[in-house]
């Protein structure tokens, strides 16, 4: 850390140019000589990407941000105060502390919050910051989490890991035991320590194949935020073995959407189907990288479109974790007869449909937006057509 960014006129330099043009200031320099321009605009970049991400450091006093990269690997806000709720108790360990945006939550549900974290930088500033937050039930340690937990005789309540995949890792299928740290091969060391652990990993992991690297899988959580999939989240319980409940929630800045189910039913049942009625419903995007494909049906009572489509329909309006719509008219695909149609602009979305939306598009001369939506999917006897809709 280089305190001298802290100076308060380079403080007020770097809120007063969040929006300046960069190139203008690498260019122009700027008037101190205690911090190079490369470390305040690294500052400026860094406190720029926490605006909406991270709202409390952002409009915090005098925080101390690393570079841009951590801030785009770290949680979101939303997501952290998500997860913290889930768990509390006396005491957790965080093993892969990062920027620290996790354990300032676990902080609200837990007595004592311990932050390893192995790059000494990163954990000075943590430190820093969380003094500069308030916050004084969080003791940072510099050191690898595994290493500390090696060295310890207590037991804590939870532990929690969000591990990183190798730089050196190779091919596009993502493992558990591609990451550092290696949680399969460290699963063992951390059940001496608790009963009870939270793995935070990308979406790009398959669920099965982390179910199949992982003991005690108890709940798997799929956090979206503004229909983007963020996180999953595994619960762990040393010793469960019974079914494993998958929870999906897609939050926004005011409103949650939860669908919830058991993987052990969702393999056991079978949607029901119909060709489109009335409304049309998309699932958000958490349901459908949970794979709930045959439970949504179920629960709700609505019909799948066809196996591998992914859309559901219903004579009712009902309530829907997902986008809904009113369908005005169906159409066989034949680009001739919806050029026809005359339509300048509309919303198109391909459910196990052969062609892209770009080729689409391309073909009919359609730009995107308005207040048209064109599914082009495919039904229960494999004809190809365009569902034409409205959003509610």
């Amino acid at each position: 850390m280089n305190k001298n960014i802290l100076n308060i006129d380079i403080q007020n330099f770097i809120t007063n140019n969040l929006d300046k043009n960069i190139a203008s200031i690498l260019l122009k320099g700027t008037p101190f000589t205690s911090v190079d321009t490369k470390e305040i605009i690294e500052q400026i970049e860094a406190k720029n990407k926490c605006e909406y991400k991270l709202p409390t450091w952002f409009n915090g006093k005098n925080i101390y941000y690393p570079n841009k990269l951590n801030i785009e690997q770290t949680s979101s806000e939303i997501t952290a105060s998500y997860k913290s709720k889930l768990i509390n108790g006396e005491n957790i360990i965080d093993l892969t502390g990062g920027f620290g945006v996790d354990c300032y939550y676990f902080s609200k549900q837990f007595k004592q919050v311990i932050h390893c974290e192995i790059n000494s930088s990163l954990s000075e500033l943590v430190n820093y910051n969380y003094k500069q937050l308030n916050i004084n039930n969080i003791e940072t340690k510099n050191i690898d989490g595994i290493e500390f937990l090696n060295s310890q005789k207590k037991s804590f309540d939870w532990i929690y890991v969000d591990p990183s995949r190798r730089h050196d890792s190779k091919g596009k299928v993502f493992f558990l035991n591609d990451c550092l740290p290696n949680i399969p091969e460290n699963l063992n060391i951390l059940l001496k320590y608790t009963k009870n652990i939270m793995i935070k990993t990308s979406p790009l992991l398959d669920i099965s194949i982390g179910i199949n690297e992982l003991k005690f899988v108890k709940t798997i959580h799929v956090v979206a935020v503004n229909n983007e999939v963020k996180e999953l989240l595994w619960i762990l319980e040393h010793g469960f073995t019974d079914n494993i409940e998958v929870k999906t929630v897609n939050l926004t800045k005011t409103e949650e959407f939860h669908f919830d189910f058991s993987l052990e039913e969702e393999k056991n049942l079978e949607s029901l189907y119909s060709k489109p009625l009335t409304y049309l419903f998309e699932p958000n995007s958490a349901i459908l990288k949970s794979g709930a494909f045959h439970s949504i049906s179920n629960q709700l009572s609505i019909f799948k479109l066809q196996k591998h489509s992914h859309l559901y329909t219903s004579q009712e309006l009902i309530d829907f974790p997902g986008r809904r719509f009113k369908i005005d008219s169906i159409l066989p695909y034949n680009p001739k007869t919806i050029k026809k149609l005359g339509l300048k602009k509309a919303n198109i979305t391909t459910r196990n449909f052969p062609e892209s939306v770009e080729l689409i598009r391309k073909k009919l001369v359609i730009k995107d937006g308005g207040d048209l939506y064109l599914f082009f999917t495919t039904d229960l006897e494999s004809n190809k057509i365009v569902i034409i809709s409205t959003k509610i």
